[in-house]
């Protein structure tokens, strides 16, 4: 299984402004500056894209030492033999995850309550991402979540949360001293002139 106790900058890719040949150089960037979870997020690509696309960003990650999970689809996950795999609520269940994984991959649940959170802690879940804390344009419709119910939720289960949505080089500060795990980002990221210096701002703040 995989350590996450110095996991604490999570990059969930974004393809809405970048080739994708542009996105593997901004990610490497973004790793070699401190992030050390990438996450690739297709919603629009076919099963092949997608799984041609998540090979490369594997190998991108595996060799500057970064961890690579995929988004929602289990079959990518198997296919291209992720690190481990995020599902939302609406996703296949952590146990039928964990059947098709195995018991070494990661597997990342979003919860934006406490009572969803406690319940994927008891199923196995390995950490929790909460949000949106602060509004985004990454994801349509997304909840908003407070900081008392982001705080709230870390400090009931013993797996690391991600607080995720709309957090920026400005505000991130605000969820640092919550004693937060770690924070997700997108555009704050790749959007950024330099994302390599984006990243090391960012880890300094956890």
């Amino acid at each position: 299984m995989y350590n996450l106790d110095d996991k604490k900058l999570y990059l969930v890719t974004d393809m809405s402004n970048f080739s994708f040949e542009e996105l593997l150089q901004r990610v490497k960037k973004a790793i070699e500056g401190g992030c050390s979870l990438v996450q690739i997020r297709e919603k629009s690509a076919s099963s092949k894209e997608f799984y041609e696309r998540a090979i490369r960003m594997k190998n991108l990650c595996e060799k500057h030492g970064a961890l690579f999970i995929v988004n929602d689809r289990i079959d990518i996950a198997l296919a291209v033999d992720a690190h481990g795999i995020h599902l939302g609520q609406s996703d296949l269940s952590i146990d039928i995850a964990k059947k098709l994984l195995g018991k070494d991959k990661i597997i990342g649940i979003s919860a934006n309550n406490i009572k969803d959170a406690k319940e994927a802690e008891e199923k196995g879940a390995h950490y929790i991402g909460v949000g949106a804390i602060f509004p985004t344009t990454t994801k349509n419709n997304a909840e908003h979540v407070d900081l008392d119910t982001l705080y709230h939720i870390q400090s009931n289960i013993n797996i690391p949360v991600y607080a995720i949505g709309g957090i920026n080089l400005d505000n991130a500060c605000k969820i640092s001293n919550k004693k937060i795990h770690g924070i997700a980002l997108s555009s704050c990221i790749l959007k950024a002139n330099c994302p390599k210096e984006a990243s090391s701002f960012l880890k300094k703040l956890f």
